[in-house]
């Protein structure tokens, strides 16, 4: 048997508006593409529902239970998490400006190759256990034994999940690369954003430190 579509249905409305709300993900995905521009979002977009599917199938299989079980485990994931996001916001602090009107075809282009911007949203997205414990407790709502086995309806719930993220974060990476693009036209514009973005992600890592199971 499959989940009834009324309950799919529900459940991506509910995926579409949680992507929407405010968030860690969702604003790396806002200071990346800032910062880098529209491709560059989009590429973290990638790499954070990469992390994604790494995240259902721990829950669907069972290992996301034994993480956040352990102290330890948790722990150690949430302080990785931490210290990349902390590095990359001195990257941040430290980045550059163009310094006339010339540099400006260079400010728009972005500072970091794509394929390293998809790492940066993997190891993102794994290395925050508050998505683990996010997804524990989310996906199993909306499966039941009822409709047969329940790590086959955990992965449908996790690629549906995906898919609203995909369309959300996109849409944001769209936006914010434009804006971007335009203040990067201003080497005091770049300055302040670079700093904005720093501030950004030390920010996200206090909050990740401070977070408890």
């Amino acid at each position: 048997m499959m989940l009834p579509a009324n309950i799919l249905a529900m459940f991506f409305l509910s995926a579409l508006l949680l992507a929407l709300a405010p968030g860690p993900d969702n604003l790396f995905v806002l200071a990346q593409s800032a910062q880098h521009g529209k491709k560059a979002g989009l590429a973290v977009t990638a790499g954070l529902c990469t992390g994604l599917i790494v995240h259902t199938s721990a829950v669907a299989c069972g290992v996301a239970a034994l993480i956040v079980s352990s102290p330890m485990a948790f722990d150690a994931l949430k302080y990785c998490g931490a210290a990349y996001l902390l590095w990359l916001a001195w990257l941040s602090f430290r980045a550059g400006a163009g310094t006339d009107a010339s540099d400006t075809a260079a400010a728009k282009m972005p500072a970091t190759p794509v394929h390293r911007l998809y790492g940066r949203g993997i190891i993102m997205n794994i290395t925050n256990p508050k998505v683990l414990v996010f997804f524990l407790a989310f996906l199993p709502q909306f499966a039941s034994p009822k409709y047969g086995a329940m790590p086959p309806q955990i992965l449908i719930l996790g690629i549906l999940f995906i898919l609203a993220t995909i369309i959300v974060f996109g849409g944001i990476s769209l936006v914010a690369g434009t804006f971007g693009e335009r203040v990067k036209t201003s080497r005091t514009g770049q300055l302040v954003l670079n700093w904005l973005t720093g501030t950004l992600f030390a920010a996200l890592a206090i909050r990740l430190v401070l977070f408890r199971n």
